[in-house]
Parts: structure tokens; C-alpha cells; sequence
């Protein structure tokens, strides 16, 4: 019998969302292992999740489950990777060609699982036409607009200092960008219309030194 499915709400969270790439991840080791069923409290203990917040997030979503049996591994998966929009792909451009730039477009994570890289760009005339290690030219940033409408580029990563990080953000949201991942250590004006997320990684270990102060 099929779970019964909701319309996703504008109430959801962004750490709700957060957490169903967790879930997804979790189901697709447990795939691999060829387990087939699993119960919101064996998901918790074997992961170190929340029982409770795994019924809570999913049903915002629906129902999924037999009560006393539990999940099915792989029609879950296939549910929470519709949900989180993974069933077709998704295009990335990434300006920056510095070291966290060219990282990136090398990281398998961005070119799997409905991603795919297809463009990093920078303005240094230097890098422009080098190779990244993923086997991509580097291109010129001057056509960062020309590029992101050919190549139908959804998503811009942003990998440049903080001081042309808006410059290249609006660029983005002109040439028709819908989502930005920015790990420019500064904060944008952003666009009511696309979503963006900020990856400081300074912030991160701030955030860990205060609490290296101050442990509980």
C-alpha cells in the first residue's frame, strides 16, 4: 500500500530539510548492506538520530511505514529523494578558481547524486583556460551570464574573497540563478527569490573556540 503524501508546506524548517539528506544517507548505507526494512528506533540507535524528530520530519511529508515493521529501505530512499528534488539533475556553476574552488568541483558530492558541475569560472587571466583536477577548463568570468543561460545552470557556488562576493552574487541572480551556496566569508544582500546558503567555515571554528572557553 503506498504512503499517503502531503504537499510540502512553507512551514518546514531549513534544519528539517537538513535533516532528510541525513536520513537519505543513512537508508543508502543501509541499502548497501541489502537491509530492507528498518524502524524509526533501529534508524536512531544505528546512526545516533532522534526517533521522535525521524517521525516528526517525515511527517511533514506524509506517511510512510507499517506501525511494528517499519520502513522499507529502498522505498523510503526513492521517497525522500523525490522530496528533496534529486530525481533529475541539477546544474552548478562555481565561481572562484582558487584552492576551495577547484576543491569543490573535484568533490565527488557535487557531481553525484542529481548534481553535476558544468562550469567553474574566474577572473584571473592567469587560471582561465587551466584544467581543474575534475577535468573541467576553467572559463573567464566575464561570461558568467552568457554560460549560466546556455548551460541552464540552477545553482552558482560562490568561492571568491569577500570582497566581490555580491558583485558575483548579483551577477548570478541576473543571469537567471535560482539557489546560491556561498562560502565567501561575507555577508550578501540577498534576492526574495533565490535561496541562499552560507558556508563560513571561519564562523564554524569561532563557534568551536567558544565553546573550547566555556564547556559545559
Amino acid at each position: 500500500m503506498p504512503p499517503r503524501r502531503r504537499t510540502p508546506t512553507e512551514g518546514i524548517s531549513d534544519l528539517t530539510i537538513a535533516r532528510l539528506s541525513i536520513y537519505l544517507r543513512c537508508l543508502q548505507a543501509l541499502e548497501a548492506e541489502e537491509i530492507q526494512t528498518v524502524s524509526s528506533q533501529e534508524l536512531a540507535e544505528r546512526f545516533h538520530l532522534n526517533s521522535a524528530q525521524i517521525r516528526k520530519d517525515l511527517a511533514y511529508f506524509g506517511e510512510f511505514g507499517i506501525r511494528g515493521v517499519g520502513y522499507n529501505v529502498r522505498e523510503l530512499k526513492a521517497h525522500l529523494i523525490e522530496i528533496l528534488a534529486l530525481d533529475h539533475e541539477r546544474r552548478v556553476v562555481v565561481v572562484g578558481a582558487g584552492n576551495l574552488g577547484t576543491a569543490l568541483s573535484h568533490f565527488s558530492g557535487f557531481n553525484t547524486g542529481g548534481f553535476r558541475i558544468v562550469a567553474v569560472l574566474d577572473s584571473d587571466p592567469q587560471k582561465v583556460g587551466r584544467r581543474t583536477p575534475g577535468g573541467l577548463v576553467i572559463e573567464p568570468a566575464s561570461k558568467l551570464g552568457e554560460i549560466v543561460r546556455q548551460r541552464k545552470a540552477q545553482i552558482g557556488v560562490i568561492t571568491v574573497p569577500s570582497a566581490a562576493a555580491q558583485k558575483v552574487f548579483d551577477e548570478l541572480v541576473a543571469a537567471g540563478v535560482q539557489a546560491v551556496l556561498n562560502f565567501a566569508p561575507a555577508q550578501l544582500k540577498e534576492h526574495p527569490d533565490v535561496k541562499v546558503r552560507n558556508v563560513d567555515l571561519k564562523v564554524n571554528l569561532e563557534f568551536l573556540s567558544f565553546f573550547l572557553r566555556h564547556p559545559h
